[in-house]
């Protein structure tokens, strides 16, 4: 089991959303986040004064899947995501050491679905 977190540009998310369904990846928690990575955030004048943004609108997806599921749901999210330029984002995959379903108390991967 795998914990798939991305980090990806607000505008590309209903694409993400698409391609993830193309590939049976419905389930998942999506987010509102600040960040800055390597565009460093840019410059601009409010009422006559210079402000700098470094801390740049993202949205963050988290995606808990079974062993199986860990390439096309990578795969998924780069397609929907990319654009080629600097902050396209980035996914992070984490080892899920246990996954328990409330209502059923089911365990491990059956909790996943």
């Amino acid at each position: 089991m795998k914990l798939v977190v991305a980090y990806i540009q607000p505008g590309k998310l209903n694409r993400v959303k698409r391609v993830l369904a193309e590939n049976k990846i419905t389930k998942m928690s999506i987010t509102n986040a600040l960040g800055c990575g390597q565009q460093m955030g840019f410059t601009e004048t409010y009422r006559g004064v210079p402000r700098e943004v470094n801390l740049l609108k993202k949205v963050r997806i988290e995606i808990a899947v079974n062993n199986e599921f860990v390439k096309p749901a990578v795969a998924a999210i780069t397609e929907g995501a990319k654009t080629g330029a600097i902050g396209d984002g980035k996914i992070f995959v984490i080892d899920l050491g246990e996954c328990i379903r409330i209502r059923t108390e089911e365990v491990g991967e059956a909790a996943i679905g």
